[in-house]
């Protein structure tokens, strides 16, 4: 048998030294993304093109619909019913267009991730800073993720000892050993079954007049008042599980290491969009079943999965409790390929080291290493059994949320730089819809602060 070739070195010219094999991948999918933006001449060539360019937005918004985000949209349902978080929904959708739109711009623009940006303008402390808040969220939200996928596959009869590894596992394979390409298109395979909770929702039989009302202000009534400690902590989940720190990290690396450019934001707009649609389209769809089959539950903020799955076994039969168990399963796998990715480029980025999942893994251990042993520490405690597992859920949400202000305070910054950013800085109009969004953060955590430590201040607020 003959030896397999080596692999044709990439030169820039022909007295140049080798390009580093990481760097080689990115320029050739840049060259592929130039050829077919030269035949997008017609619908095929366009419709070639925009398929080319889909990953990174619907990778972000899909990968916040966890398994956390799916437990949280329950109890919320659970709790509130058809009433003022159905259409809550479509806002907190463009919240997040406009947070992540802004990631976009930034690499595409500087092709710098955003730890990397953080380090060098605004030097090591607020680095670290971010660094750490980011490390610290991702490695409780992973925790999140593996106990949807643990009590998923319970239902399924799967062990733990089973569906956890092999979850750690595949993440890992698909991080370490396949390149940023083929990493994105598996990543959008199992992305795609976020959807399954839309028909789980129709099968589901919903009152569809009550849901049409919701959207017209009927049955907005929030038991307790808004300044309950159960709204509070519900409302501070659900724009936890909608705007995170990860995905700030995430999306602008991602664009980066797919060699996207600042001709391509349109494009890059254009695949955020599609994402924010499936977002808030599943979570809508999760509301509604949980409104049809939860409504009223004694103590709904604490309902965790075991619960949930329950309830849909007794109400809809064990095939669509089945199939509830699959999306779990596949919203906390998303979510890990995804958030392991942002604590890869992260680290990388911070530390000055190979910052690409093109880099082999070889050459580029202090890359991977970090962000797997971090995701193993969570999958390594989630077996730990007497978890309380729905208040675990809903304070990692709420912590994405007392987060998420600094986070969007340096992205602002970044942003309003016209060194960098030149004619794609933010406008004054988007600079007031983006310190709006931090201010709503900041009042509602800091209403949850005083609700909490001061539960009687507030009538309703026990």
């Amino acid at each position: 048998m003959s030896a397999q070739p080596e692999r044709r070195e990439f030169r820039a010219c022909a007295d140049c030294p080798p390009i580093p094999e990481g760097l080689e991948h990115r320029l050739r999918d840049r060259l592929h993304l130039a050829q077919l933006h030269r035949e997008a001449t017609n619908w095929r060539g366009r419709l070639a093109l925009a398929l080319a360019l889909l990953g990174p937005g619907v990778l972000v918004m899909l990968g916040d619909n966890d398994a956390g985000g799916v437990i949280t949209y329950m109890q919320t349902g659970a709790a509130y019913g058809l009433g003022l978080f159905l259409p809550l929904m479509i806002l907190l959708g463009f919240v997040a267009y406009v947070v992540q739109e802004m990631t976009v711009r930034l690499g595409a623009v500087t092709r710098r991730g955003h730890a990397e940006l953080i380090w060098k303008r605004y030097g090591p402390f607020w680095g670290w800073f971010s660094l750490i808040d980011l490390i610290v969220a991702n490695v409780l939200t992973l925790m999140t993720e593996f106990i949807g996928i643990r009590l998923g596959g319970q239902a399924l009869g799967l062990p733990p000892w089973l569906t956890v590894p092999a979850a750690l596992i595949f993440v890992t394979v698909v991080l370490v050993f396949l390149r940023y390409w083929t990493w994105e298109r598996i990543s959008l395979f199992v992305a795609a079954f976020n959807l399954v909770f839309v028909p789980l929702a129709l099968l589901a039989h919903p009152h569809w007049h009550a849901v049409a009302l919701a959207f017209v202000g009927r049955g907005w009534a929030v038991p307790g008042g808004l300044l309950s400690l159960t709204f509070l902590v519900l409302i501070s989940a659900n724009i936890g599980t909608t705007i995170a720190p990860w995905q700030l990290f995430f999306q602008q690396s991602c664009v980066v290491d797919k060699g996207l450019l600042s001709q391509d934001i349109r494009a890059g707009r254009r695949d955020l969009l599609l994402g924010v649609i499936g977002m808030v389209i599943v979570a809508m769809a999760l509301i509604v079943l949980a409104a049809g089959i939860l409504k009223g539950a004694p103590g709904a903020q604490r309902l965790d999965a075991v619960n949930i799955l329950a309830a849909i076994r007794a109400r809809l039969g064990e095939g669509l409790m089945a199939l509830f168990a699959l999306g779990l399963m596949e919203a906390g796998l998303i979510a890990a390929i995804v958030i392991t990715a942002s604590s890869a480029w992260a680290v990388g980025e911070a530390f000055g080291i190979d910052r690409s999942l093109n880099a082999a893994a070889r050459q580029a251990l202090g890359f991977y290493l970090p962000a797997v042993a971090g995701t193993a520490v969570a999958a390594v405690l989630v077996m730990i059994p007497g978890l309380d597992l729905g208040f675990l859920n809903l304070s990692v949400q709420v912590i994405a949320t007392v987060f998420m202000p600094a986070a969007m305070l340096f992205l602002l910054l970044l942003l309003n730089d016209r060194e960098l950013m030149g004619e794609h800085a933010n406008s004054p109009r988007r600079n007031a819809i983006s310190i709006a969004i931090m201010i709503g953060l900041i009042v509602c955590n800091g209403l949850y602060g005083i609700v909490t430590l001061f539960p009687h201040a507030f009538a309703g607020g026990s």
